[in-house]
């Protein structure tokens, strides 16, 4: 028998977005986020310059908006968080693929606030250069103070005030719901942030030697499409930096009405966090240009073109030998705060909506008890001096194989297994204007799973066997392999909880009828 708790939380109506366009500005916010800044400039120029765009575009297309389109579907069919609505589309095994995706997006959540700290503080350091003559040597000496890999209780004061401004200001933002919540955030931090960055970008522009370092990332080298390396790059890129494949889209589009258009905002949503990182690709190249201009020396000699690198170390430097550098470098991490934070917001948001909905908790309640925790549990781990090694090791663990593996698990038993994909396509379809053919369901269940298996075995057996960036192998058995482990024990377990809300019969609409949609395929004919 239900307690009057549960009945309540039964009773309370889904929260919503205002409209498409809140919808829409929430989920490119989500997905413009530090690796567009940090990350797209330095693979690109890496992976055959302008070259590198022929498979950008391709993966966009065949892999990137595929699984879009897929997390929409399952999240809008559902009308649940991750846990919910795998679970109404496949019962408890696919509930557990469900809290595997939030304990990922849990993870991720600890380490991205301390890289948001990183850049509040930069961005007040930026006003006086404070780093001086020796970005590298301030941002791992002064600032982090950084040590040898293993637990530490000393806490770096720098870190851990501004670390925690992100947490209360994160906290308040999911507190005040969907709507008045992320949607309103995004509203207004995401037009700051074009803004802002467009001011970057024009300002790089002018710098001498722009045009070198614009040279340098955009001159094709199509010798490099021989590559299949260069290729599983531009997968890589596409599929992590579209907040794809560990619960965002579906918890995002879950709180769409029920006749809402979804292909096309997928569209502009996945064609506006490309352009933003092209966008940020010339801003970041043509300030590299500069750079090694003032050195003498040739863009592809300087070091540190991707990454934490790039951008509190390298930038810095160039911050402080350019005209009006103060203020580029307050643009800079400006940007680079407010695209964190957004990315932030959807990755809890994830965490806290399966929360809610698996112990029948109120918005409120979920925020403080889940937000609290990781709150506290990102602060012992990452605002002390092992907290920059412990970061790193940690995203490479959760990204490269959690992320990864979620994906290929989603892509394999929902078209594989349980052979969704003919209703998902169906859904899609039904309530969107631009419609899918099969070739949606050949990409998602062929081409992906093929491409994202053979990296993840990939970077399993590698850092298996080579281990990672010289660190210990006990040192990456806890903070690497155990957060796997964390996040394995957790899927495993959590669907054994009794859910205490959402426990009534759940029907999806519009219906679909499989031997009806095969006949039409048919002309009619069974």
């Amino acid at each position: 028998m239900s307690t009057p708790a549960e009945r309540a939380a039964a009773r309370r109506p889904r929260e919503q977005w205002t409209g498409q366009a809140g919808f829409i500005l929430a989920a490119i916010g989500s997905a413009v986020g530090l690796g567009n800044i940090w990350r797209f400039p330095g693979v690109a120029y890496e992976n055959g310059g302008g070259a590198f765009l022929i498979p950008y575009i391709v993966a966009l297309i065949t892999a990137g908006i595929p699984i879009l389109f897929l997390d929409y579907a399952i999240g809008h069919r559902f009308r649940g968080s991750a846990p919910l609505s795998l679970r109404r589309l496949g019962g408890k095994g696919l509930e557990s693929l469900g809290w595997f995706q939030v304990a990922i997006a849990f993870v991720i959540s600890l380490y991205y606030t301390a890289v948001i700290a990183w850049a509040l503080s930069y961005f007040i350091f930026s006003f006086d250069l404070r780093w001086g003559d020796d970005p590298a040597g301030f941002f791992q000496g002064e600032y982090l103070q950084v040590s040898d890999p293993g637990v530490s209780l000393q806490f770096v004061p720098g870190v851990l005030i501004p670390l925690a401004i992100v947490w209360i200001a994160t906290l308040l933002v999911l507190g005040a719901g969907v709507a008045k919540g992320l949607e309103r955030a995004n509203v207004i931090f995401l037009p700051i942030l074009v803004l802002a960055f467009l001011v970057l970008v024009i300002r790089a522009l002018f710098l001498d030697g722009a045009t070198e370092g614009l040279n340098a990332l955009f001159t094709p080298d199509f010798a490099a499409l021989g590559n299949p390396n260069v290729w599983i790059a531009a997968y890589g890129q596409i599929f992590f930096s579209l907040s794809i494949a560990f619960g965002i889209m579906i918890t995002y589009a879950s709180y769409r009405r029920r006749r809402s258009n979804l292909t096309a905002p997928g569209l502009v949503v996945a064609f506006a966090n490309s352009s933003f990182e092209i966008l940020a690709g010339i801003g970041v190249f043509a300030t590299l240009g500069f750079f090694a201009f003032q050195q003498g020396i040739a863009v592809g000699e300087l070091e540190g073109l991707t990454g934490v690198g790039l951008s509190f170390v390298t930038f810095p430097a160039i911050v402080s030998q350019m005209p009006g550098g103060p203020l580029f470098g307050a643009l800079f991490f400006g940007s680079l705060t407010l695209a964190g934070f957004t990315s932030l917001l959807s990755v809890l948001q994830v965490v806290s909506a399966g929360v809610q909905e698996k112990f029948g908790l109120t918005r409120v309640k979920a925020t403080l008890g889940i937000g609290g925790a990781a709150a506290v549990l990102s602060i012992l781990l990452f605002s002390t001096t092992t907290g920059l090694i412990a970061l790193d090791v940690v995203d490479n663990w959760s990204n490269n194989i959690g992320i990864v593996a979620s994906a290929v698990l989603t892509t394999v038993l929902v078209i594989w297994v349980l052979r969704k994909g003919p209703e998902l396509q169906h859904h899609l379809n039904t309530v969107s204007t631009f419609q899918l053919g099969r070739t949606w369901v050949v990409l998602v269940g062929g081409l992906v799973p093929v491409l994202l298996g053979y990296m993840l075995v990939s970077r399993i057996v590698a850092l298996a066997v080579e281990g990672y960036e010289d660190y210990p192998v006990g040192y990456l058995g806890v903070f690497g392999w155990g957060t796997i482990g964390l996040i394995v024990a957790a899927a495993v377990l959590l669907p054994f909880v009794r859910w205490r809300s959402h426990r009534e019969p759940f029907t999806a609409w519009p219906p679909f009828d499989r031997s009806a949609v095969t006949a039409t395929r048919n002309g009619g004919r069974r």
